[in-house]
């Protein structure tokens, strides 16, 4: 009989922690514990008390809202006469995707503050009173498991205020620390509006300035589609986004009720009212900042003709500015124009791919085709060629002739249009100094705007060859045709073998070396092809025939990457074990312990950010420094697309790499991004400046 009774109660107490007293309990999967800093109780205090969560990782608790599934926890009180206890408030949670579901919840651990109040009547019947809270709870990952536990904290009691209150360090130091995650109202000036659309609503959050990201959390259950992603509008003066109505909402709401959660941590709970979101947007400067953000291009594209990924266009460019400097003054123009316009063309062609795949619901940024092994592969085999050429291989004008037409004719403007678009391309993977913000913000606006900076940036790019070609007089100084530019060509042909090389190591990370050996067949192929142009130069049957083998020297490496391609372990934290990958749950980790993350966004195709890594980061006096300041060190690899990288940039307003963020250890500061271009000085400074802010932040409190 016994028996019976045990083995249903073993059972329970496996799927459910038992009550017991105490001021904190270990139970499945988490540790809860009732925190009550004052260490004395006396007439009219007030005080905040809280319940303290501590969760095994990929397990979680609920927000007051659970979502698609789950219960918030609860407490029931037992107070001595004369104290009272406020409803349990509930910090922002987070998404918390479970298959096809979505709960809003926490994880790792979280706070509930409660305000605690004494009445002024307050008489104890002895030296200590006894704070008793009931506490049930539902912990959950693939299974949930329900809890409960009673948790009392014993304080001395006193009849009148002490001249001096004390304090339970830890319990003080955990509520500093947790509390500042509460959601506030909604300032005065700051608006909630909603429109409803075919599908939900278009919520607009008017804070006044640009805000780069949010994310909505509904008070009210059975309004939205929880899963449903919410696509982010940034406006001039706030934030909007689309909401996707739950299917079974028969009639639109007369508000929204819930938290909206910005970039920067910043929570506040919103009513929001039916308002005409178009009207929102138009009030504040639509255009407001343009003109900054364009000359900021325009500056970054002339920066980026000093950058390393740019310098074998300038040889190219170098050379055939000496082959015409004895022109007539507008054929140097016109070619100008020309190579201008290569450099436009190609920009528009690749900003307008970006869009329409980026409105697909494509996670892209600058620099995406890059995350192509194909496209780098194609890439590397046009330099490569090139390459041949103007190493003395063979002429790529003369062989596509029959009828054996000047060199400089063939070469003409054509020569100087594809120039254009090649500088293009190979500065594509760089990220001059003041180009991350241009981009950031042209890519988070609307297409006109996009096209707008992109050809400032287009121009400034094209700017430094535009203006000598428009100055025949600085042309004079350059020296008169010879035989020591035939010389000159072949010297070109290093900085493009040079390309080509970092180009394979790209491709060897993206694709894999089973991949590679393609890729290294096709090089050979093209070497075929550039001996039979070099040998039959201007026949027919010879150009064919080169042109077939330059076929299949290009469908070799792709038909490698999609039969022998593999995914690569990610290099970037490889070479480096201080660097741990990139997630943002981790940044969130390292956070709530109060430590500051060093975020080093890169990818194996950025030049700058491989200089950058091997100069500066990896220095031992800025190492020192990370290391003594408690840094996390996180390295987000963006060689091959990644999603959930490319979101995290666009919240630091940014869409490409080289990018650097430092996220100080308080969670509700918000984070600071780094220049493209880094010194020690830079970094050394910045790590300084987020401890000297940490430091005053710890004696506050």
């Amino acid at each position: 009989m016994r028996a019976r009774i045990l083995i249903p109660l073993l059972c329970l107490l496996m799927f459910a922690s038992a009550a017991w007293s105490a001021p904190m309990a270990t139970t499945t999967h988490l540790t809860v514990q009732l925190v009550v800093p004052p260490a004395e109780i006396y007439p009219s205090q007030s005080f905040t008390a809280g319940l303290h969560f501590k969760l095994e990782p990929g397990w979680h608790v609920y927000w007051i809202n659970a979502g698609d599934s789950g219960e918030p926890p609860r407490i029931h009180w037992t107070l001595p006469d004369g104290i009272t206890a406020d409803a349990m408030q509930f910090p922002a949670p987070k998404r918390l995707p479970l298959g096809p579901l979505m709960d809003f919840g926490y994880e790792d651990e979280v706070l509930f503050p409660i305000a605690m109040q004494v009445s002024p009547t307050f008489k104890p019947a002895t030296d200590s009173v006894t704070l008793s809270a009931k506490v049930d709870w539902l912990v959950c990952r693939e299974v949930c498991i329900p809890g409960k536990a009673v948790l009392d904290v014993e304080r001395k009691a006193l009849a009148s205020p002490p001249s001096s209150p004390t304090f339970v360090d830890a319990d003080q130091q955990l509520i500093a620390r947790l509390q500042h995650t509460l959601p506030q109202p909604l300032p005065a000036g700051m608006q909630a509006k909603f429109s409803p659309t075919a599908t939900g609503f278009t919520l607009a959050i008017l804070t006044g300035k640009r805000e780069s990201a949010a994310q909505f959390f509904p008070f009210d259950q059975n309004q939205l589609a929880n899963p449903a992603p919410q696509a982010v509008t940034p406006l001039e003066n706030g934030v909007a986004l689309s909401l996707k109505k739950d299917e079974n909402l028969q009639q639109n709401p007369n508000r929204l009720h819930g938290l909206v959660v910005l970039a920067d941590g910043r929570a506040f709970e919103i009513n929001a009212v039916p308002g005409t979101i178009a009207a929102a947007e138009a009030s504040g400067s639509k255009f407001a900042g343009l003109a900054k953000v364009a000359g900021l291009a325009f500056l970054g594209g002339i920066i980026l003709n000093l950058m390393p990924c740019v310098f074998p266009v300038l040889f190219i460019k170098g050379l055939s500015l000496v082959q015409s400097s004895q022109q007539e003054r507008h054929k140097l123009r016109a070619h100008g124009w020309v190579y201008t316009l290569g450099i436009l063309v190609s920009f528009w062609i690749v900003v307008a791919l970006l869009l329409v795949l980026r409105a697909g619901g494509r996670q892209l940024g600058w620099g995406f085709q890059f995350q192509s092994p194909s496209f780098l592969a194609v890439i590397a085999l046009l330099l490569f060629f090139l390459g041949l050429s103007l190493a003395g291989m063979f002429e790529i004008g003369l062989s596509l002739t029959s009828k054996g037409s000047s060199l400089a004719s063939q070469h003409g403007y054509a020569g100087s249009f594809f120039t254009g678009v090649l500088a293009m391309v190979v500065a594509t993977p760089c990220t001059a100094p003041f180009m991350g913000a241009a981009i950031g913000f042209a890519l988070s606006r609307s297409a006109f705007v996009s096209f707008f900076v992109f050809t400032a940036l287009a121009l400034g790019l094209a700017a430094p060859y535009l203006l000598l070609s428009f100055n025949p007089a600085w042309t004079r100084l350059l020296p008169r045709p010879g035989a020591w530019m035939e010389v000159l060509k072949q010297a070109t042909s290093i900085p493009i073998f040079a390309t080509v090389i970092w180009l394979v190591w790209v491709f060897a990370q993206s694709a894999g070396t089973n991949a590679l050996a393609g890729l290294l067949a096709a090089f050979l192929l093209l070497a075929v092809a550039g001996w039979i142009l070099g040998r039959w130069p201007a026949k027919g049957a010879a150009t064919a025939a080169a042109a077939v083998v330059v076929i299949l020297a290009v469908a070799l490496p792709i038909f490698a990457v999609r039969r022998l391609g593999a995914t690569p372990t990610s290099v970037s934290t490889a070479n480096n074990s201080q660097w741990e990958p990139f997630s943002p749950a981790l940044v969130d980790k390292y956070r709530a312990q109060g430590r500051p993350v060093f975020v080093d966004f890169t990818a194996s195709w950025c030049l700058s950010c491989q200089v950058n890594e091997r100069v500066i980061l990896n220095r031992a006096d800025v190492q020192e420094k990370l290391r003594n300041g408690g840094f996390a060190l996180l390295r987000a690899d963006w060689t091959n697309a990644d999603e959930t990288i490319t979101q995290t940039l666009n919240t630091l307003g940014r869409s490409g790499v080289p990018t650097y963020a430092i996220y100080p250890g308080s969670p509700q500061e918000p984070p600071q991004v780094l220049p493209e271009v880094l010194t020690p000085g830079i970094v050394l400074d910045a790590v300084d400046k987020v401890q000297q802010k940490q430091a005053s932040l710890n004696s506050g409190h």
